[in-house]
């Protein structure tokens, strides 16, 4: 009786190398990790063979779309993982993948070396000559002829310790190495890397309510007040500064102040309502100016370098033209009327959801995208997305990756507080950046277990943070009740334990506090539902503190990316103390979560982990006030007392030792 043989069509059973384990990957390769512009991206798999033949693996890489790869070696890092890297240049798509084989080369040149018996090494020396001969086959003229000399000079020896010498000279083996028998390699799937600007990771957003700009109280602000603004926020240190929707806004059912019903004559409604006969997603509030005024606008900024975000809500006033022009976008009640936003028991009787179960579903589709080119044909690159998970995700997915295909240096922030498995998704699927919970975890556990998952966890690979101590919508009870310290500490702590964070001003730095009522995070006169006019020169603004907070994450490269955040260990539960690296430059942060008392407890700190000499002091340079201290060894004391300053912002500085009678710190 014949055995039954497994089918083997489709499959070489010579290709005996593996490829298992790449990383970075995410889900599987279903989606992209991510990196920015300037990154040397590491790759690493696992590789290996069945037996003891050695194996040899390379990284290949190209943009998405080139025909081409390019390729580096990869090299053994121990337990048959292998890791290559390279280097990316531009943001846009990217591509990589592993490829592996048995090197017969390798395995030669690994067991002549272990050779001693003098007739195994004039044996050996023949299987190299053949070796060799059989790569010179494969290379060009130049390399093809000393490679055959090679292979000569193998066959032609014959003192067994001059053969070895020979076999295993460097020059030929990087040689070998360059022709290489890969007729039996192995391949990885390809997977994908979204290469962003630096300011996808590293950026500190400043927004406020252009209808709030106007100097002078009771007038309704224009796009030109918040340009004669625009040195102010340069100088507290921000490089986005991102407006609240600046459309016209709708009359129907109009929100009053406080976010009451019935709407006064003079009530400026929510700028989240968007549509009126005015125009929509494409149009300027008549009262904020015109499109030349907001041309100069994202003109005058990047002059001081600041990036303009606009806020893309997608909902629509019911006096939006698109509810008149496209009925079907919208979902209706049974009695024929439209379905406006709710979330039980919030109603938002000012705002019509789209409908992404709409027949016209790619209709809808290709007008929401316009919506992105249009605002990016007028200089606009950074988007603040509001309730994004309220739309459907294959939208999201096709619509960043359109965008992305002819401006890949644009940035999209996801505002989704929502349940964590959704806010992933939306990072996974294409959002650049993404809001966080940071603004409900207070307690030390709280903010330690929760940035260790945004720094160390899978995540880490495609979700960005971006902290806010504040919005327009939340209002933190830490806020309504912690004073002065309690804004001080949550900036400190937004700025240093994430590389992008933002405020809601100037609310944040005139600490506006008084919640609408009782147990409320909505602010009492909120500005979302009126004009709010700002004294910018109140002596008490914490203006001038932000300033120097923004300086020292300007200066200071550990604070500009999240990969390093270490906790450190302080013997007291009010104190969280937290060290990030960048090479030399070490940054390490104690807070007093306490707002009302003063806090003390030892730190300690391994000194070997961040290059100091354990038996010798170092200096801890205080960047807000200017203050040095020395410390020693791995444990030592901090005060924090929270009317004075409820943070301290350490560099660490090496004490270095010269010839002479003296040291100094670097």
């Amino acid at each position: 009786m014949q055995a039954n043989v497994p089918s083997i069509a489709g499959r070489d059973g010579r290709i005996r190398a593996v490829i298992e384990s790449v990383t970075p990957q995410v889900d599987g390769g279903r989606f992209a990790a991510k990196r920015i512009v300037g990154d040397l991206v590491e790759i690493q798999a696992d590789c290996f063979a069945d037996g003891h033949d050695a194996v040899a693996a390379v990284l290949h890489w190209r943009r998405a779309g080139e025909k081409d790869w390019k390729e580096t070696p990869m090299e053994p890092v121990g337990n048959d993982r292998w890791r290559g890297c390279f280097a990316v240049d531009s943001p846009g798509v990217y591509e990589y993948r592993v490829a592996a084989w048995v090197d017969h080369f390798l395995s030669w040149r690994r067991d002549l070396a272990r050779r001693d018996d003098p007739d195994d090494i004039r044996i050996a020396a023949l299987v190299g000559a053949q070796l060799a001969e059989e790569a010179a086959q494969r290379a060009g003229a130049g390399d093809r002829d000393l490679l055959l000399d090679w292979a000569a000079r193998l066959r032609a020896g014959t003192a067994p310790q001059g053969l070895k010498a020979i076999g295993l000279d460097q020059t030929f083996a990087a040689l070998a190495a360059r022709h290489a028998d890969r007729r039996f390699a192995c391949y990885s799937e390809p997977l994908r890397l979204v290469v962003d600007p630096p300011h996808a990771v590293f950026s500190s957003w400043y927004e406020l309510f252009p209808r709030s700009a106007a100097d002078e109280p009771g007038r309704h602000g224009t796009l030109r007040d918040v340009e004669r603004r625009l040195p102010y926020v340069k100088r507290m240190g921000f490089d986005v500064l991102y407006l609240p929707p600046i459309h016209p806004i709708g009359r129907v059912n109009r929100k009053g102040r406080n976010n009451s019903l019935v709407a006064q004559p003079d009530d400026v409604g929510s700028p989240w309502a968007i549509g009126a006969a005015e125009g929509g997603h494409k149009a300027i509030h008549p009262e904020l100016g015109t499109m030349d005024d907001f041309r100069s606008l994202v003109a005058c900024a990047r002059e001081l370098g600041i990036r303009i975000a606009l806020d893309i809500a997608f909902q629509c006033a019911p006096d939006h033209p698109y509810v008149q022009e496209h009925p079907e976008w919208f979902r209706k009640r049974p009695d024929g009327s439209v379905q406006y936003a709710e979330n039980p028991p919030k109603k938002y009787q000012d705002i019509y959801p789209f409908d992404f179960e709409s027949p016209d579903w790619q209709g809808l589709w290709q007008e929401l995208l316009s919506v992105f080119r249009f605002w990016i044909d007028e200089g606009v690159t950074i988007f603040r997305v509001d309730n994004p998970h309220t739309k459907a995700f294959p939208f999201w997915e096709w619509c960043i990756a359109e965008i992305k295909k002819t401006h890949p240096e644009t940035v999209f922030l996801s505002e989704a507080f929502t349940r964590p498995r959704v806010m992933h998704r939306l990072a996974k699927l294409g959002f650049t950046q993404s809001y966080t919970y940071f603004t409900w975890r207070n307690t030390k556990r709280e903010l330690t277990e929760y940035f260790t998952e945004l720094t160390r966890g899978p995540g880490a690979e495609y979700f960005r943070p971006n902290v806010w101590p504040n919005t327009p919508d939340i209002l933190p009870e830490h806020l309504q009740y912690g004073g002065r310290p309690a804004f001080m500490a949550r900036l400190v702590l937004a700025a240093t334990l994430s590389a992008s964070y933002g405020i809601y001003g100037p609310a944040f730095e005139l600490m506006e506090h008084k919640p609408r009522e009782p147990g409320s995070e909505e602010y009492l006169d909120s500005e979302k539902y009126q004009l709010r006019h700002w004294d910018l020169g109140r002596e008490d603004s914490l203006a001038d503190f932000i300033a120097r907070v923004n300086r020292i994450r300007h200066e200071h490269p550990a604070l500009q990316r999240n990969h390093s955040l270490r906790f450190l260990e302080v013997d007291n539960e009010h104190l969280l103390a937290y060290a990030k690296r960048d090479e030399e430059d070490v940054i390490l942060t104690v807070v007093n979560l306490d707002y009302h008392h003063t806090q003390s407890g030892w730190v300690t700190l391994d000194p070997a982990e961040f290059g100091l000499d354990a038996t010798a002091g170092y200096q801890m340079h205080e960047l807000l006030t200017g203050a040095r201290y020395l410390w020693h060894g791995n444990r030592n004391y901090v005060s924090l007392d929270p009317q004075r300053a409820p943070a301290h912002i350490f560099r660490l500085r090496r004490r270095v030792r010269r010839e002479q009678d003296f040291d100094y710190f670097l």
